[in-house]
């Protein structure tokens, strides 16, 4: 039997109600939801669209377009310190695809029950295939991250490793000559990425200012550092490189990929010098652990300085969906 709207998002999207969260006063089945935000905290909210050929290459797989939709928005939360809670979707499909919508769903709901999210709402349409997610989180009033409170002299700071996600997009693209062991890694990372929610909850009352590395480690340094009015200096040789990075890098020179390549949804962040004895306590348990890469300066722009004392100029921006170019 065909499935309606409406049979589409009992089968795929629907959860018993044991599973609901008591803060949710009313979820899916009504024209909105209705929440409970308790007394003294602030709520965060973000949204992201991803786009079959934009944003995921043709031919991914349903459970992995699933996990990266919902993942791109706890990698939000993560960078305002935030505990994300709930979340929307609209979900435009081509046509209804059973087994598709089946991998997509499990994709999507594997990731929210590590993260306790409570999906609340959203739509589906009929049209080329995109994923728009919007996620809802608490954070204690006054508490959250921003993007606008870095100094000169804190120190910038960056979560787990960056490259993978850009190197395995790559992999796709073009002939790279990567062992098998590390292009099943980097594809993971550009398939699977690991949003950093309990470091960035982890980083209130530490650090000054963070973003997440959605766009490139260059782009989206230099969002904190013209929120902040400052700029920075990087150290090139401190960057934190995976094995199949690091490999690529010896073996083809091309910096940029670590330095500009996105979607690896790491946490870039600076602490006042004073907190890192704080930080390096917060975070002595993480997962993805921290790397100091530099400085911030009160003279503006993002100066990289290479192992042998050269200036590497990032590449302008990072991935501008409205460029001048199109």
């Amino acid at each position: 039997m065909a499935l309606t709207e409406f049979s589409l998002i009992e089968r795929y999207f629907s959860r018993p109600a044991a599973q609901r969260d008591p803060d949710v006063v009313l979820g899916i089945g009504d024209d909105a939801a209705l929440l409970h935000v308790p007394e003294g905290m602030e709520l965060a909210v973000a949204t992201d669209t991803l786009a079959e050929g934009v944003h995921f290459p043709l031919h991914t797989k349903p459970e992995d377009i699933g996990h990266k939709a919902l993942a791109a928005n706890l990698s939000d939360m993560a960078a305002m310190g935030a505990e994300p809670r709930w979340a929307t979707l609209a979900l435009t499909l081509p046509h209804a695809d059973k087994s598709w919508l089946a991998a997509f769903s499990a994709g999507f709901f594997a990731l929210a029950a590590e993260y306790r999210i409570q999906l609340i709402g959203g739509d589906t349409t009929r049209g080329p295939l995109s994923i728009t997610v919007q996620i809802l989180g608490l954070v204690p009033a006054g508490m959250a991250l921003r993007r606008s409170g870095a100094h000169a002299g804190d120190l910038i700071y960056v979560t787990g490793t960056l490259g993978d996600a850009g190197l395995g997009l790559r992999v796709l693209q073009q002939p790279i000559e990567l062992s098998a062991g590390h292009a099943a890694h980097v594809m993971q990372r550009l398939n699977r990425p690991q949003p950093r929610v309990a470091e960035g909850i982890a980083l209130r009352g530490i650090a000054s200012a963070a973003i997440d590395i959605s766009d490139g480690l260059g782009a989206d340094l230099g969002h904190i550092l013209q929120a902040s009015g400052t700029g920075a200096r990087i150290n090139m040789a401190a960057l934190p490189l995976s094995a199949a990075v690091n490999s690529y890098v010896n073996h083809s020179g091309d910096w940029h990929t670590p330095l500009c390549a996105g979607d690896d949804y790491e946490l870039c962040f600076t602490v006042p010098a004073q907190k890192r004895p704080a930080l390096l306590d917060a975070l002595k348990s993480s997962a993805s652990g921290c790397t100091h890469i530099g400085v911030i300066e009160a003279a503006p722009g993002l100066r990289c300085i290479s192992a042998s004392g050269a200036l590497i100029t990032p590449r302008a921006g990072g991935y501008q969906h409205f460029s001048a170019n199109e």
